[in-house]
Order: C-alpha cells, then structure tokens, then sequence
C-alpha cells in the first residue's frame, strides 16, 4: 500500500516545499513501521494497475548470459517516494537496496549485518563508539568518490530534529550523533549501547552529498531519481509502469552485479501481474506477491513458487475513542469470535497461522503470548455481556489489498455469529489512511502490515506500531491511556537493555500487554509468495517481506 496500497500500506504521502517531506503514512500499513513514523501494509490494490508503458528501456530481449536483461515483476507500484530516507514503498525499497548501500548492509533472508560501504563491522557491538573505514576505491554512479562527508550528510539529515523523516523514527532513540575522522573515516556515538543497532545501520542509505544537498534535490528523490554507489544504477525510471537498472562497472563491493540489465515491471493487478510470468510465452523471469490460488498453476508451468513466512499480517486497529471500543473486554471479545481457522483455510488457502503474539512464530523473540485468541464464540458473547454490549453494529473499514479482501468475508460471518451485526466497508488503502490521517471517525479497520522490510529485531517491529508520539497510536486514540504510557515505558527501558536474554524477556513481557490490551493486533499471519524460472535464473530465496533481492541471483547455466 505504499501509496496505492499496495506497499501495503505503504501509502506514501509527503509534503513537498522547503520543509521536508513527512513520512509515509500508508506506508504503514503493512509495509509499513511506526517507530514513530510508519508502518506499511501488504500486496496488492486490485485498483490500480494497467500494464507497463514502457518495458523496453533496458533492451530487453529475456534469456540468459550476454547482453541479456532480466525481467522481473513487483506486484507493487513504483510510483512511491524513492528517497531512502523517507520511503517504505516496497518497490523503492527493494529497488534501493541495489542502487545504494549503507555503512553495513543485512542478508535479506537472515538479517545478518555485513561489510557494504564499511570496510568491517565493529567487533565491539556494546561499545557507545563505533568507527567506521570506508571501502577504498567506493564511487557513486557519477564517478565521483564516497566520502565521509557524504556519511555525515545523511545522518545528519536522519537525526535533525527539525526533519521529519521516516528513518528518524530507526535511530534517534539510540544514536547521538556522526561525526567526520578523516576523509574516509567516520564515527558514530551511542547515546546507550544498543547491539541492534548494526543491522540498522542498512536503513541509513548513504547518498552523495553533492547531488542530494541541491535546492529541490529531495523532492526529486522522493519522485525517483537515485543516485548511489551499488551494484546496480538506475538507468530509467517511469512512474506506475517500470523501473531499469544497469550493472554499475566500478563496484567494488561485496555483492556484485550479476545481470548486465534488470527490468522491474510493477503490475499491481494480479492477473496481469501471473501472467507475464506464465505459460510459453511468458517475458519475466521472476515476480513477487503471487496469489494464492495461483501456486499451483504456476507450479506446473515449470516454475519455482516459495514462500517467505514473517510478520506479514491481517490486523486490526480499534478506534479507542469511539465506544465501546474503549472497553478491553468489547476489543478481546470481537479477536475471540473470529474463526481464523476458516479463514486461512478458504482465504489463504493454506499459507497462514493465527496469531499467537504480535510477533510471528519464526521471529528469534517470539514466544506465545499470555492471551491468545483461539476461536471462542461463547466467550467472545461473555465478554461482551459483562461490558454490558448489545445490539452492537460495527462498520468495518478496511483497505482493499486482494487477500484481505478475501478475508473480510470470514470476519464478518464470525461476528453476525455472536449476534454483532457487521458490514464491510473495504477501500482502496489511499482513501482509508487519508481518513486516519485526517482523523476521521471510525469504529475498527483491517489493514495489513509488515514490518520486516525494516528488520526483524523485535524492537524495531513493536515500536512500529507502538509508542507515545506513534502515528498509529494516533490512529487508535490510545497513547493518552494509562496502560498505554506504562507500556511505553517499559518498551524504552527494553530499548535501553543491552544483554539481549534479558531485554528479549523484557520484550516478551511488554507483548503480553499488548496482546492482553488489542488495540492493535494481528489476527493472522501469512506467508508472501515468490515465482522464478529455475531455469533461468540461481540463487533466489523467497522474501517474507515484500519486493524481491537479487544481489546472490544469477544466470543458470
């Protein structure tokens, strides 16, 4: 949904003019982190889609080897802030990640930290110093040299407490300051050690402070232009239809470009999107976001089809302001009566599990909360009796991404089932998330999120929705709650934990609240589906978040 939602949330708006440009909002949503700036939400908007308009920029002509371009297609538009500073477009993330590095860049499966711009990593990861050498030789794509200076323009832009960015939300908590050693030296203090903060580091994309200090230079950012020191560069760039690349021939880094040409197709309805992939006359050789209903299918055509499964999920957000849903038992009550079961049955078809925390069952601090909402229905009518509920009537919001979509049917049902009469109300996500923003009144919405695109540290994902000055506890109307502040609380001095088996207890301990509270919650889930020619292509790993990483791919043999 990033702005069409189909960033999942990703929704993008910013304010352009002298004043930078806010985060994005409905980058949220699924794909989307609040760390006081946002969140993101997942797949796609079957509203907007169409074709590409242009697919021929990288002179494409498919197969292997030689000038041979790689097609892949993102089920995401590209029409979303590129700046990296400020995006959670799932196209422009993913994207990114080719075009630029930071001083320490993450395996996109494993989130390990390694050496990108950084000639290593610390071996100190409690130290409140850490100093950084960068790669001789870096150069960004205009043939100019990477430098300190170039480091220190971008954290500097991230921490300035008069630039509302959306990486802000990933450091200033833990990070007081860079400063420049030398010409290709740079230092960063921590105001506490925080270990985390290395695989962090990959969100602070380093960009050339020559291009990007010019007046009008972050706007032009956010509308596409990227200028990096990557394995790959931007050759072309057309808004809600394609995104080109081309090997850059002075990268010394560590994960070189494998393809001599990438063209991104971004085809957000799902039918076109399965069929530029399929069948003998397919001319894509990979694509994310593949339906469901769909794996077969593709499967018998030859292809590899692999899901990632992570913190990809249905939630729902309660509007704490508007009653009952002020009323913990009325929240609880409405996640109890929902048979989940059912629903990753007939919606998922298989590629989901209920939720038994906010985190999902493979994250390294997952353990089940102390609530779980397995399907209850007589309880679900207890709860709500003892508040003193009846007759309840409940508009459900919800952004109109395909899988959700699917699901809402199943909510629904459960909820006339306990005698709550519900209708559905889906939207396309940029409609849904102007209301929130606009602080429209609402009773509850589904929307979906996913915040490993940023990370998969617990941290980092629980402050993505939650926390004081967080815009979806603005959503929620929750941050003013006495529950909610000792939450916060409790939240930062695990911030603030450095021995990591204690500040995991303390996390799995504040998540009982937040379970225990559902004022925003998942209620399943899911795995997001990854297609590619074996034929063709070698060492591609299914993401759990959306976009695609082919910094390990290659040409088969």
């Amino acid at each position: 949904m990033s702005d069409r939602a189909d960033d999942q949330a990703r929704g993008q708006r910013t304010r352009t003019g002298s004043a930078a440009p806010a985060p994005d909002r409905r980058s949220f949503l699924k794909y989307t982190g609040a760390l006081g700036a946002a969140a993101a939400i997942t797949t796609t908007l079957s509203a907007c889609s169409s074709g590409p308009e242009s697919t021929n920029d990288a002179g494409g002509d498919g197969g292997t080897g030689g000038d041979s371009t790689l097609t892949a297609v993102i089920g995401y538009g590209n029409d979303g802030s590129w700046d990296p500073t400020q995006t959670a477009s799932a196209f422009a993330m993913a994207g990114n990640e080719h075009i630029y590095e930071g001083l320490l860049n993450t395996d996109p499966i494993t989130r390990e930290p390694y050496a990108a711009l950084a000639t290593e990593i610390p071996t100190d990861d409690k130290a409140t110093t850490w100093k950084f050498t960068l790669r001789p030789g870096a150069k960004w794509h205009d043939g100019k040299p990477v430098t300190a200076d170039d480091v220190v323009f971008v954290f500097d832009r991230i921490l300035d407490p008069k630039t509302q960015t959306l990486a802000k939300g990933f450091f200033e908590s833990w990070l007081k300051g860079v400063k420049k050693v030398d010409a290709t030296t740079v230092e960063l203090t921590l105001k506490f050690p925080f270990p985390d903060g290395l695989s962090r580091l990959s969100l602070a994309k380093i960009m050339p402070k020559h291009v990007y200090s010019r007046p009008g230079a972050w706007d032009e950012a956010t509308k596409g232009k990227a200028v990096g020191s990557g394995p790959y560069k931007q050759a072309s760039h057309h808004p809600k239809s394609n995104t080109t690349f081309e090997a850059f021939g002075d990268y010394n880094g560590p994960r070189k470009a494998a393809f001599k040409k990438m063209n991104w197709l971004t085809i957000v309805d799902a039918a076109p999107r399965v069929a530029k992939i399929s069948g003998g006359s397919a001319d894509s050789e990979i694509s994310d976001n593949i339906p469901y209903a769909n794996i077969d299918q593709l499967k018998k055509g030859g292809l590899t089809v692999e899901g990632g499964a992570g913190m990809n999920n249905l939630f729902l957000m309660f509007n704490t302001a508007h009653k009952p849903f002020d009323d913990v038992r009325v929240r609880q009550a409405l996640h109890y009566a929902i048979d989940t079961e059912k629903m990753i049955e007939v919606a998922l078809k298989g590629h989901g599990k209920a939720s038994t925390s906010f985190l999902n069952e493979s994250n390294p601090s997952y353990r089940p909360a102390k609530t779980v909402y397995a399907y209850d229905p007589d309880r679900a009518k207890k709860l709500l009796k003892d508040a003193g509920v009846k007759d309840l009537s409940i508009n459900l919001m919800a952004v109109n991404v395909s899988w959700i979509v699917d699901c809402l049917p199943t909510i629904k049902a459960s909820w006339d089932a306990i005698g709550v009469k519900t209708t559905l109300d889906p939207q396309e996500t940029t409609a849904v998330f102007t209301k929130l923003d606009q602080k429209k009144d609402y009773q509850i919405v589904a929307a979906a999120s996913n915040p490993n695109q940023f990370g998969i540290e617990a941290d980092l994902i629980m402050h993505y929705n939650y926390g004081p000055e967080n815009l979806w506890m603005g959503y929620a109307r929750w941050a003013d709650d006495s529950t909610a502040k000792k939450l916060f609380k409790d939240m930062d001095q695990a911030t603030r934990e450095p021995d990591a088996t204690k500040k995991k207890a303390m996390v799995q301990d504040y998540i009982d609240i937040v379970a225990e509270e559902a004022v925003i919650y998942p209620v399943v889930h899911n795995e997001l589906m990854t297609a590619w020619d074996p034929k063709k292509l070698t060492g591609i790993k299914a993401q759990p978040y959306p976009g695609i990483n082919l910094l390990q791919a290659k040409w088969a043999d």
